[in-house]
């Protein structure tokens, strides 16, 4: 008989009693049993496996080969003090998925864990966010820098690891090509060319300097370059330069000649001319300190785009060395090769999840072997094959090498801003005297949570709230609040302080999130008095309570801080770790008020609040037409046929749309 893991699951209820303690032991012994009896039951098929805890939290998502086969791995042996012994001993419930490839297995695997966030899975960021360049599908397309989901109706070249990089293209593009980069509202609206035609950098579509056709020619050729084929362009610019010269046409003879210098001399700048790839993604793994880096640097249309870190979540449980290991193997081999294991599951990790439903280029160059059935599926998901290499030569290792430096140069600077970040979270602890109901360790002090308040208007105009969040030693910009001000003297700020409390602190405004360990409040004893009254009536400590005044002559770093408890004003050195945590606090949420105030007073002076009054117009609908137009003047002065063609507007909606802002 298999018996359960020595580990008490962490969510059992400590034993008060010597029957207690049985009971427990007896219920778990049941849960055991009940698991076993269903792995043996496990067909030998491909499929996705699911642990969950007592709570019903997910703690692992897997995909196996052969399920039968690969979870009764976890219950057949004693795992120890380990990552997955920790995990085993939680598990009270499982839940398999059968599927009728691997390939499903892992789009299945990956889809699970970045919908749920699994505790024991190696998580990376589902960043939807990288840019690419957009070229239209129009009589005379438009090139512009786009991020979101992609579609059929234009096309998309990337994507590009940063801004810079499409936004350097374009620039080159424009120079090369004289492809428009204006918006529709005002391409349709010009009645004489803009500055771009005058310094070439724009061929003047908008006013019939350029017949289509041509137009078309240009556009073709700048996504061939774009495709990688820059000596095919360069061959058909001076064909049709000979062309123009043989039947006299100097001038636009001398217009592609002009082209051709200036291709010449970007190919011969980023010496694209050497280069044989076209499409390739250079990954480099580095783990090291608790945590892990993969840097991913990008090849497209043969040009090294440059590079992109990402930091994976819950990283922890995987890179930590079991000291028991490193005592029983006595050599820095064991711990080595350990990294190197370590490194290669955050790498797999990295290329499921970042690849699956993305761009797929046609070679991955690596920094570590990987597992190539992991990348035959990926690539019968992708639709075409994948080559892997791990071990370049040449311009491909010199790739390799530079993404192998971002990512030490990458991992170094996050373990030097965290080890800062969490010196400024303990120093803060210590100076205000935090009673926590957390551990002194690291882990603990990162679940130190802090809320701060600010308020922001313009003479009392469009007033708001804003609350920042800092938890886990940073700032976390998703649990953002901002609070619109109404029914108040304008201009009265404690008034608006307390009404923002009362809204984030009354019973329905908790649901969401626990009650902070410190609350900031950007103000002095006014404010404070505010917050005071307010969590009196609520029923929560005065002690987390903390205003951040402003010193003598309000300069930074003679801030003061005042208690709402009682206590003695406090005055921090400005060389203070503590201090410069305030700050930092205080400023975000500075800012993030001051801009929600901005956009709201924008938006009441602009009128957009008349699109807001349409019935059907909401907000993506809202933001769809200002993007495309402009802003609401644009779309005011839009017809009906042009405003039928946003995505999502129909024609009875567009008429409705018009007969509002008319």
């Amino acid at each position: 008989m298999i018996l359960p893991p020595d580990n008490e699951p962490v969510d059992m209820p400590e034993p008060d009693s010597s029957g207690a303690q049985a009971s427990v032991l007896q219920e778990r012994a049941r849960v055991w049993d009940r698991l076993l009896s269903e792995v043996a039951s496990l067909p030998p098929l491909p499929g996705v496996y699911r642990y969950f805890d007592v709570r019903g939290d997910l703690l692992y998502v897997g995909k196996a080969r052969d399920l039968k086969k690969r979870v009764s791995s976890y219950f057949q042996k004693q795992h120890g003090g380990s990552r997955t012994g920790h995990m085993v001993s939680r598990i009270v419930r499982m839940e398999t998925t059968v599927v009728r490839s691997e390939a499903e297995a892992l789009l299945l695997e990956n889809n699970l864990i970045k919908t749920l966030n699994p505790r024991y899975n190696i998580l990376f960021r589902d960043d939807k966010s990288y840019p690419y360049l957009k070229i239209t599908s129009a009589e005379f397309p438009r090139m512009s820098y786009y991020r979101g989901a992609v579609d059929r109706k234009n096309r998309y070249y990337g994507p590009y690891p940063n801004a810079w990089a499409v936004k350097d293209t374009i620039q080159l593009l424009q120079k090369v090509f004289l492809i428009r980069t204006c918006e529709d509202a005002i391409y349709k609206n010009r009645s004489r060319p803009c500055l771009l035609h005058q310094i070439k950098r724009c061929s003047g579509p908008c006013v019939d300097l350029i017949s289509p056709e041509d137009y078309q020619v240009s556009v073709a050729q700048a996504e061939r370059f774009l495709l990688g084929e820059p000596e095919a362009v360069l061959a058909d610019l001076q064909s049709r330069m000979m062309a123009y010269a043989d039947r006299y046409e100097y001038e636009k003879a001398a217009d592609i000649r002009n082209q051709i210098s200036s291709l010449s001399a970007v190919l011969h700048q980023q010496s694209i001319e050497t280069v044989v790839d076209k499409d390739v993604d250079i990954l480099a793994v580095k783990v090291q300190g608790g945590r892990a880096c993969v840097n991913l640097a990008m090849v497209r249309g043969g040009r090294h785009l440059g590079d992109r870190a990402h930091f994976p979540l819950h990283v922890q449980d995987h890179v930590q060395l079991q000291d028991d290991v490193i005592s029983e193997a006595h050599s820095d081999g064991a711990a080595q090769a350990y990294v190197h294991a370590t490194e290669v599951r955050v790498l797999e990790a990295f290329l499921a999840q970042h690849y699956l439903g993305g761009v797929l280029p046609s070679m991955l160059i690596l920094s570590h072997q990987v597992d190539p059935d992991l990348v035959a599926a990926l690539g019968e998901q992708g639709g075409h094959k994948v080559t892997v290499v791990h071990q370049p030569r040449e311009q491909r290792r010199a790739w390799l090498d530079m993404a192998i430096m971002g990512a030490d140069l990458s991992l170094a600077r996050l373990l030097s801003e965290e080890g800062s970040q969490q010196a400024r979270t303990r120093a803060l602890v210590d100076a205000l005297s935090l009673d926590l109901d957390l551990d002194a360790s690291e882990a603990g002090l990162a679940g130190l949570r802090i809320e701060c308040f600010d308020i922001s208007h313009t003479a009392g105009e469009a007033t708001q709230a804003s609350c920042v969040v800092y938890e886990h030693h940073k700032m976390q910009s998703a649990q953002y609040r901002r609070y619109n001000i109404n029914d108040i003297t304008p201009g009265d700020d404690y008034a608006a302080m307390k009404q923002a409390l009362q809204r984030r602190y009354s019973a329905t405004g908790t649901k969401a999130a626990r009650v902070p360990d410190l609350v900031l409040i950007d103000g002095g004893k006014g404010q404070v008095s505010m917050a005071r009254e307010v969590f009196t009536v609520i029923g929560l400590p005065l002690s987390i309570i903390v205003g951040v005044e402003k010193g003598e002559g309000r300069k930074v770093g003679l801030e003061e801080l005042v208690f709402a408890d009682g206590r003695p004003k406090l005055q921090l050195a400005p060389s203070s770790a503590a201090l410069m945590l305030v700050a930092q606090i205080r400023d975000e949420a500075h800012r993030f008020a001051i801009t929600g105030m901005r956009a709201k007073r924008a938006s009441v002076r602009t009128g957009s609040s008349r699109l807001e009054d349409i019935v059907g117009v909401g907000p993506k609908r809202r933001a769809k037409l200002l993007q495309r137009f402009g802003g609401v003047k644009g779309v005011a002065s839009a017809s009906v046929e042009e405003l039928a063609t946003v995505d999502g507007i129909s024609h009875e909606l567009a008429e409705e749309i018009y007969r509002a802002l008319r």
